[in-house]
């Protein structure tokens, strides 16, 4: 994630707004490097979340409960010791680096007055939450750093604190263009523009760095003055923090502004940084909770394909084998008509083939342990055999290829889940199918009233278009909440979801028609393709066979359109 130095600038400025002036009121730590303190300011209650976490380090206010441990951490209960009760007097970032500092203002106990600072270091696994008195003396820190592990700087109680060493970089909020242009132009490094500005300069990361030169249009004599007013706004606070979101909807990256480089579709912008910041590891643990829920459900899917991979190559091979079972009728045939004619004890013999045009010669393998009547025997006996299997296996390979197709299907579905309700019903599909041991009644029953809903759109003419998840619900949408006279499309041989519009039996236009399928075939195996052919007709000519399973069906009456899906115009959509 992009928590930069330009991102704890606005949240740094945006904290002491709301903070400053404020009493310490709980401390809490629920975490092993995580912090909770509830801050009184002007007759309202803040909770600010402190974390060191190597993989989410941050600070925000935040509305989340979490379980404290029913015995205080050790570094809880110093911070309860010494800042309990005190102000807030301000809160600043440091040098624009993700270094923020919480100065506290309170009274000793001899009633003097005491000032310390809570310094909290956003460094990724080297984060660290840093009690410091008066003095610069560090009081506790959340994590203890000796010489053992670092021999750059120690953080430990009654050292001296230091800032991390600041490799050299400028502020860039205080250069000039000019000074950018010397960076870019008269640098000794081969590196791209991109590299160059996150090396030299202080809180500048990767994403910020090319969102700067794309707004100078790549161009190394464009960036310098594009980098000038980036950080004109920056200084003039006008920032607007959002969420990236990815195709899915899934949280990707938290943005302190506007960034050019993506569709505004994508991005989600919220009022403050503290709730964007919340809202966003809100988002990433859902997703992580969807990311161990299907997991399971991964493995399950592709342990039977692999299966089914392996015994549909073993029977292709033996159907591959049965192709010659007319060559041994045709050698038992000519064994028989010739049988007086053969000597016993021979391997091979030359006989007219009384069925090709010209009667040409052909040699006839012998076993010569047995005799004619006997390799007759055999050769008939090894074309029954293949015939039969050619008829069993060829209906048995339709079957597991059917199988194959349809636990894709599933996979395709399982991987667009967004929801823990659409991962709750695939498993529930996978348990009526025989896939996973069937639960007890009871978690069943409860499991059975988790439906999850079709997504809905609207076209740009206003009519309503439903996609399928999974296969349930593609079975429920098509034949349940579908209308006879309703158009139903579909990807041509290619697995996806069912999408219904709302027609009902009017016509549909055409802009609607192609947003329906721009949206079957986005939502199908064939979402990388271009050309994606999409059949459609009313829903009274689609049928589900006798058996088929969740989500196949059957259809005719069709006519076929080609797209090549676009998520931008997806993104573009109304949706309810």
């Amino acid at each position: 994630m992009a928590f930069d130095g330009v991102l704890l600038y606005g949240l740094a400025r945006e904290l002491d707004e709301i903070l400053s002036g404020g009493r310490i009121d709980k401390i809490h730590q629920p975490e092993t490097d995580e912090v909770h303190i509830t801050v009184r300011n002007q007759g309202n209650n803040y909770k600010l979340l402190l974390s060191a976490s190597a993989n989410n380090p941050r600070a925000h206010l935040t509305r989340q409960n979490k379980t404290n441990p029913l015995t205080p951490p050790m570094f809880c209960m110093v911070l309860r010791k010494h800042i309990s009760g005190t102000r807030i007097s301000c809160i600043k970032q440091h040098n624009m680096e993700r270094i923020m500092e919480i100065r506290l203002t309170g009274v000793n106990e001899l009633g003097d007055v005491d000032e310390k600072s809570l310094v909290i270091e956003i460094m990724g696994r080297h984060s660290n939450i840093i009690l410091i008195n008066s003095e610069g003396i560090i009081v506790d820190a959340v994590k203890h750093v000796s010489k053992n592990i670092s021999r750059v700087r120690e953080v430990l109680p009654g050292r001296k604190y230091v800032y991390p060493p600041s490799q050299d970089k400028t502020n860039p909020l205080n250069v000039e263009a000019e000074h950018v242009e010397q960076v870019l132009q008269y640098s000794d490094d081969k590196k791209s523009p991109v590299e160059l500005l996150v090396k030299s300069y202080i809180g500048i990361s990767t994403v910020t760095a090319k969102e700067i030169c794309y707004r100078g249009n790549n161009n190394i004599r464009e960036i310098p003055l594009a980098f000038h007013n980036f950080f004109l706004k920056i200084k003039d606070h006008a920032l607007q923090p959002a969420i990236l979101l990815d195709e899915k909807d899934n949280p990707v990256d938290i943005l302190p502004a506007s960034y050019k480089l993506y569709p505004p579709a994508r991005l989600k912008f919220f009022p403050t940084f503290s709730e964007a910041l919340d809202e966003f590891y809100l988002m990433r643990d859902k997703t992580e909770r969807l990311k161990q829920q299907s997991g399971h459900l991964h493995r399950i899917i592709k342990n039977n394909l692999a299966r089914l991979y392996k015994k549909n190559d073993i029977i292709s091979k033996q159907l591959k084998e049965a192709e010659n079972a007319e060559q041994y009728r045709l050698y038992g045939e000519l064994i028989t008509a010739n049988i007086y004619q053969i000597p016993e004890g021979i391997n091979q013999i030359e006989l007219v083939d009384y069925y090709s045009s010209d009667n040409s010669m052909i040699a006839v393998p012998l076993d010569p342990a047995k005799s004619p009547a006997q390799n007759a025997q055999h050769y008939f006996k090894i074309y029954n055999k293949l015939k039969r299997m050619q008829k069993t296996q060829s209906k048995l390979l339709e079957e597991i290829q059917e199988e194959i197709d349809y636990l894709e299907s599933v996979h395709q579905h399982l991987n667009a889940c967004t929801e823990e309700n659409d991962v709750m019903e695939i498993k529930e599909e996978l348990i009526d199918g025989g896939y996973i041991k069937k639960r007890s009644k009871k978690i069943e029953k409860k499991q059975k009233q988790l439906s999850s809903k079709p997504l809905h759109f609207v076209s740009s003419d206003g009519i309503d278009i439903l996609v399928g998840k999974n296969n349930l619900q593609n079975d429920r949408l098509t034949f349940k909440t579908a209308h006879p006279d309703d158009l139903w499309l579909h990807t041509k041989a290619i697995q996806g979801s069912h999408v219904i519009i709302r027609s009902g039996g009017k016509p549909v236009p055409d802009t609607t028609l192609l947003e329906a399928a721009n949206l079957a075939a986005y939502y199908s195996r064939g979402r990388q393709s271009t050309n994606v052919p999409v059949d459609y007709c009313t829903r009274k000519h689609v049928r589900k066979p006798s058996r088929a399973k969740p989500g196949m069906v059957i259809y005719d009456n069709y006519k076929t359109i080609y797209v090549t899906p676009s998520e931008e115009r997806i993104l573009s959509m109304k949706r309810i």
